[in-house]
């Protein structure tokens, strides 16, 4: 068997970094540089990869998260970006890594999880990860609409304009959830700002939170709601709905209960939550919040 060496944290290797954004947009098609090149690729985020030739050929990365479930704080670690070269495919680097990661992190943390897609699902499972179903959080709005607020200030932000604004926010975010939400998330956050939703960012002047949504056939999907204080939902959702709104989608586990919500456990074999705990973390309906994915 080939050996190649094993690198870790070269956030600062502008050679090896530029060659592990190529290998993501490759695999993902996911261009990381508006992200890292404004500098928010912090010590948290660590990729583990084969080189060869000065060359990234594979890779796993880890996120150190500070994780709230049920209020209690937990020390999580969050496997993402794993991906091969297809020159390299079929030679177990992916199972190298995923060892190696374990190994290293298996007294560091309370737990470890990952999201993982409909081509992977057999994989994780042969390192001792259980598979949890996660809920979808909706809101039915045909019988019983919002009423509208008729003078609430909605204005979309960009990363040209806004980028101050978007980081104090990120940094300074009041918690969402006490079920499952994530502290110390800034990185992440400004991931999903600059690269992911970028043209899906709403600032509610008069309420002083930035949601992060999109309406498609009546359907508002939230992905979102950061604010610097308690939110108040209702006059979250007065200020964004529409009158053709007919269902509103929560991409996070609420910390609040109105009429009409509905919970419901939905497998995602696109985006399928797996983890690994000696013990049992997660009951009943949750969700972790989307923008905490890595």
């Amino acid at each position: 068997m080939i050996k190649y060496e094993l690198v870790s944290n070269y956030r600062h290797d502008e050679k090896l970094k530029a060659s592990f954004n190529d290998l993501a947009i490759e695999t993902f098609g996911l261009d990381f540089r508006g992200w890292y090149n404004k500098g928010y690729w912090n010590d948290r985020y660590i990729p583990y990869s084969f080189v060869q030739g000065g060359k990234v050929i594979a890779n796993a990365s880890i996120h150190k998260m500070s994780v709230l479930i049920n209020g209690q704080q937990l020390k999580g670690i969050q496997i993402g970006t794993v991906m091969t070269d297809e020159k390299y495919r079929h030679q177990g680097l992916a199972k190298q890594l995923m060892q190696h990661i374990l190994k290293e992190y298996e007294d560091a943390c309370d737990f470890m999880y990952l999201f993982a897609n409909d081509t992977v699902l057999d994989f994780y499972p042969k390192f001792g990860f259980t598979r949890i179903h996660e809920s979808e959080f909706s809101l039915d709005l045909t019988e019983k609409p919002i009423p509208l607020r008729e003078d609430a200030i909605v204005r979309q932000l960009t990363i040209e304009q806004d980028l101050t604004l978007l980081e104090n926010y990120a940094k300074n975010r009041h918690i969402l959830s006490n079920i499952v939400d994530v502290e110390q998330n800034e990185s992440l956050l400004m991931f999903y700002f600059t690269l992911v939703f970028q043209h899906a960012i709403y600032y509610l002047e008069d309420l002083a939170t930035i949601v992060l949504m999109e309406e498609e056939d009546g359907i508002l999907n939230i992905y979102d709601i950061i604010s610097q204080q308690a939110i108040n939902v209702e006059a979250v959702l007065a200020s964004i709905v529409k009158q053709t709104t007919k269902k509103v989608v929560f991409y996070f586990t609420p910390n609040f209960a109105m009429d009409d919500m509905t919970t419901t456990i939905t497998p995602n074999d696109d985006d399928a939550l797996f983890i690994l705990s000696k013990n049992p973390l997660l009951q009943g309906n949750f969700m972790f919040p989307l923008t905490s994915h890595c």
